[in-house]
Order: C-alpha cells, then structure tokens, then sequence
C-alpha cells in the first residue's frame, strides 16, 4: 500500500518534482533500508534474537542473508558459544506444527533396518550398466522409481528427503531444533543411529538441523587403530562396516552421504583433444563409476553379515547436476529446476516386495511418509506430518513441490512453474523452454503457496 501511494504521488507530482532532485535520496534511502535489513537479520541470525527471525516465517519465499561463516572467520563469531546458545535455544520458538496433529499407530512396527545411501549430485541417468553397474543392477532387481525428483536442487534436498518438507520450513525448523519425525518415531521404537559422510557432515545443515539431536560419527576421532582416520568415502564406509558388524543386535538407521560425485573435478581425464564439455561429463561419468564401487562395498557388507533380508536399503541423491542440456549455460546444480538437477535415482530393496519399476511422479518428501505407514505401523494420515505421500501410491498428482529457500517450483507432468521471492513467476515447458506466451494454472500456484504455510503455527 505505501508503494502504490508513493507512486501515485510521484505520478502527480512528478514535473515538480523533477526540478527538485529527489530521486537520487530516495534511491539512497531504498537501498540503505535494503542493505539494513539484511544486516540486521545476519546479526539476529549469528546470536538468536527471535522477534526478528521468526519474521522470515510470515514470508516463506524471502531469503535474507546470513554471514555465520564469514562472521566466524574474522572473529566476530564464536563457534562453540554458538552451538550451545543453538543447543539452548531448542524449544524457545514455536513456529512450525510439525507434526498437525498426535501419531498414532495401528500395528506394531517390524524390526527391519534401514539404510539410506546418499550419492550427492547424482543424476538419475547415471544408473546404466556403463557407468553404474552395481547401482544399475541393485535397480533391476528391487523397487525403482524411474521417475523420482529432489525436494530442491541443492543440498537440501537432505532436508525434504528426511522431514518430508519443503525447504522453506528449514529455518523454522532449525530456529525451535525440530527433528525429522521419522528419526523420533524410529528412536522412540528402539533403533540405534549410525550417521556417516565422506566429508564428516561438512554442510551444517546436518549438525544444525537434521541430524542435531543424533550422534554423528566423527571420522578422525575413532580410537581404533585399524581404521583409517581420514575423511573420505571410504573412511566412511569403513567405519560404518565396523559399527555394523560390532554392534548392538538392536535394529539401526543408517545414512551414509557419499561425496565422491561431488568432487567430480579430481576426476578430470588427461586427454587435451576434448572439449571442455568432454572434459566435465567424462570427469563426472567417471566419478560416477567410483562412487558405484563404493556402493558395492557397503551392500557386500551386508550380504557377508546376512543383513540383506532384513534391511530396507535406500539408495538416492540429494540432487541432480547439469550438462547445459537447457542451453541456458547451466552446468552443475542450484541455477534451474530442470529434470536435469532435479530428478535423481531413487531405488529401494525392501525385503517382502517384488521388484518393479515405477513410472509416477514421486518426490523426496514421500520417502518419509512411506517409511512411518509401512514399517512403523504409522496410521496417522500423511497430510498431518508431511508435504508428501506414500510412494507405493501409485494415483496420479497433479503437481510435485521443490525449491530452497529463494523460489518454489511447481513441476508437473507438462511444465514447471517457478516463483521467486519477489512474487514473480516463470513458466517452463517439460524440456524447461521458457514459455513467455502462457500463465501457470492459477489453481496450482494457489495449492503450492499454501503448502508452503501449511504447517506453520496459525499464532504467527
């Protein structure tokens, strides 16, 4: 309402005005208020001061900065004070209803493990006899989703894989140290947690809101003396293998991130005859390939122990990557919301299923669903805990969500609709050729706005 009588009056006045010089104060203005605003939001983000960054709740599409890193770096920012103000300051929120409404069980739980294997920046393509023969073979024989997209096109896709949520709840979640009701549900049941990565969690998003609560393994502070206390996938693998088969018999959750695909670059081949578009798909095809040998290792380990039979074993990506197939200059992750970054491998051994291969649109926030119904004994409906549903629900969707926390996609089975921060929004054909002639479908833009409110506390 101020923009608009602004500038009506500016309208009016504008032949006054234009000998008065304004224009240039009122633009200072704007934009010292713009630089402010942000700088006021890092510094309640770095010491918790919540009348400010609850504010980020009331407009889910915002994206004010953070510097924690930055402000670490130069000494403005102590890191231990503040995991423990973080520590302390669980609970001291209540931004997001998660979940709506008290889970209730219809039966009780089978003591399945479960394993999820995370090969980040993994694209779907990539599981084929070629690059991926141990992957692409675990796919012939088990559950596999052909036709599977990340919650977002950039790390947090870990988030919606875990909490079954959009990632514009991510902050909220952090902000009141929510943890994925799937991991409570399993703890509550008895499962023990064994939590890995080929760069010791490197992202905070692990140590500051999924995994918070849970005991992460430090990859240099094992006290064995036959394990390798460097940090690498197979460090990773290692000290999973060996935690497995020394552990206690209960039940376990396993996740195990995989980073090799993301260092795709030490892979680079020799050769210079290639191009430089050679030079990247071959790095990351080959890439590729070692990460597939790592994804042996662990299922040897399970079918040495006799594990296999008992043991739902997830294998997934956080998010896909990019070869410029949009000719937009797109190569890598996080600038689009193509197939190409989006959709990733999501394939399933779940001991009692006949293997199949699923050809509907299925989402990262659908795996927790899936696992609370099926395993836990969860009877609670979906809709009260997740933005996803069961992915053995094999019922056409009308849309899948994705998005981080600046924009919100909208795929469907023909297009894709992204809306930024700003409000503004764009509309893709299948093969994300911009359509500027033609509007989203206003009843689908409505749905996924207010799946991105859903959950929030109707207080705020």
């Amino acid at each position: 309402m101020a923009e608009l009588a602004l500038a009506e009056w500016v309208w009016r006045k504008q032949r006054k005005l234009s000998h008065k010089h304004i224009g240039r104060p009122l633009a200072a203005l704007f934009f010292v208020c713009f630089i402010a605003s942000h700088l006021i939001f890092i510094w309640a983000d770095a010491f918790f001061y919540n009348p400010v960054t609850v504010q980020k709740a009331n407009f889910p599409l915002s994206y004010p900065m953070t510097a924690k890193s930055f402000m670490e770096k130069h000494g403005l920012l102590d890191r231990e004070e503040y995991l423990q103000k973080l520590k302390d300051n669980e609970g001291a929120t209540d931004l997001v209803r998660y979940p709506l409404t008290e889970i209730e069980f219809n039966r009780r739980s089978e003591n399945l493990n479960i394993l999820i294997v995370s090969i980040n920046n993994l694209r779907s393509d990539m599981l084929n006899p070629e690059t991926m023969p141990v992957a692409y073979g675990f796919a012939l024989n088990n559950q596999n989703f052909i036709n599977h997209y990340s919650s977002s096109n950039d790390d947090f896709g870990a988030f919606g894989l875990l909490y079954g949520l959009p990632s514009s709840y991510a902050s909220s979640i952090k902000s009141q140290g929510t943890e994925p009701l799937l991991m409570s549900v399993l703890a509550n049941q008895g499962y023990r947690f064994e939590l890995y990565s080929g760069d010791n969690f490197e992202d905070d998003l692990y140590s500051e809101t999924i995994f918070r609560k849970f005991p992460m393994v430090d990859l240099t502070a094992t006290k064995s003396e036959t394990l390798d206390k460097t940090i690498s996938d197979n460090a990773a693998i290692e000290q999973w293998s060996d935690a497995i088969i020394n552990g206690s018999s209960k039940p376990w959750f396993s996740f195990i991130e995989l980073t090799t695909v993301d260092n795709f670059s030490d892979y680079q081949p020799r050769s210079d005859a290639q191009t430089a578009e050679e030079r990247f798909v071959g790095a990351y095809s080959a890439a590729a390939t070692a990460a597939d040998a790592e994804f042996g290792k662990i299922l040897q380990t399970l079918v040495d122990q006799g594990l296999l039979e008992s043991t739902i074993v997830i294998l997934t990506s956080n998010h896909g990557t990019e070869f410029n197939e949009t000719k937009t200059r797109s190569w890598g992750s996080n600038t689009n919301y193509s197939q190409y970054q989006l959709r990733v491998p999501m394939v399933i051994h779940w001991p009692g299923k006949l293997a199949a291969d699923y050809g509907h649109m299925t989402s990262h926030l659908d795996l927790a669903a899936t696992i609370l119904e099926d395993l836990s004994g969860v009877s609670t409906n979906a809709k009260n805990f997740s933005s996803g549903r069961n992915l053995f629900d094999e019922r056409k969707r009308k849309w899948i969500i994705a998005g981080d926390t600046r924009e919100l996609a909208l795929v469907t089975d023909n297009d894709t609709t992204v809306v930024d921060k700003f409000g503004n929004y764009s509309l893709y054909d299948k093969d994300y050729n911009k359509l500027d002639n033609k509007n989203p479908k206003l009843p689908i833009l409505m749905q996924g706005f207010t799946e991105l409110q859903r959950f929030y506390a109707k207080s705020q």
